[in-house]
């Protein structure tokens, strides 16, 4: 990845329930993409009326959240929009999970989000489509 890629101003909307978990992305991401606005979002549906309304450039989605499941949030905003990035970042590590990400097109990593998994999840993000 170059600094090139990081450096440009992008939106990212980091979805998850736990406020543990949506705090460690955000501080992965500013660290690493200080240009970029990040958003955040407690639900599925939450996110979709973020994204309606801001339009980012990527999103990071949790599987398992009250109400919406990640999975169907994210196939909706996908239909609204064919060219946002989503990686699915979830505990949620269960072979029926990573076929219903696949099947959708989606990236998986699993959690915990550590340096590491959150470096895959970047490396997706900007990664050529």
């Amino acid at each position: 990845m170059s600094q090139d890629e990081t450096s440009l101003v992008r939106k990212l909307l980091i979805v998850d329930d736990s406020k543990v978990s949506r705090m460690r992305i955000r501080a992965f991401f500013a660290s690493h993409c200080p240009q970029w606005t990040i958003q955040e979002a407690a639900s599925g549906d939450e996110a979709l009326v973020m994204a309606t309304n801001d339009q980012p450039d990527f999103v990071t989605m949790d599987v398992n959240m009250p109400g919406m499941s990640g999975f169907e949030a994210a196939q909706l905003m996908l239909m609204r929009s064919s060219a946002i990035r989503v990686v699915m970042l979830t505990a949620n590590i269960q072979e029926s999970c990573r076929q219903v990400a696949a099947s959708l097109r989606l990236n998986f990593v699993a959690k915990p989000a550590t340096e590491t998994s959150l470096q895959q999840a970047l490396d997706y993000l900007l990664a050529p489509q």
